[in-house]
């Protein structure tokens, strides 16, 4: 094969290759939720997460957060929330209202520094019942390691 062809052959493939990683990664604009069966809270944002583990539904809150997780955050903050350090690792977030505190803060006013945006403002795309699911489930792969 010509150096040419060859040169060309490879320049295809990795381009190929390179595309097809950069469409894995997927659709960046937020995905809202079907939050319907949880109980809806208003726009008043609530001081601690409702959906914990005395909810009645809180296995359907987990479910979703898990999905909204998956579909929203998981790019920045890791499959399964285990971040490969571009963003902060959520399973080591403290449980209970101390950790619903930063979260909350967090999730409403986003992560700028020096002018750059870290995180959006997620409370801008998601609801407030999508994002406390997200909480919910995040309890549920919580490590103290």
């Amino acid at each position: 094969m010509p150096t040419k062809t060859l040169g060309a052959v490879t320049a295809g493939a990795f381009s190929m290759l390179f595309s097809a990683q950069v469409l894995a990664h997927g659709d960046v604009t937020p995905q809202t939720m079907d939050t319907q069966e949880l109980q809806q809270l208003g726009d008043e944002w609530l001081e601690e997460n409702p959906y914990t583990s005395e909810y009645e539904k809180h296995d359907v809150a987990v479910e979703i957060g898990f999905s909204a997780y998956t579909q929203n955050c998981a790019r920045c903050h890791g499959l399964e929330a285990i971040s490969g350090g571009i963003a902060p690792d959520l399973r080591y977030l403290e449980p209970g209202i101390e950790g619903d505190e930063w979260y909350k803060y967090r999730v409403l006013n986003g992560a700028v520094r020096d002018g750059r945006v870290y995180m959006p403002k997620m409370a801008e795309y998601l609801s407030q019942e999508a994002l406390w699911a997200i909480r919910a489930w995040l309890e549920t792969v919580a490590t103290t390691e």
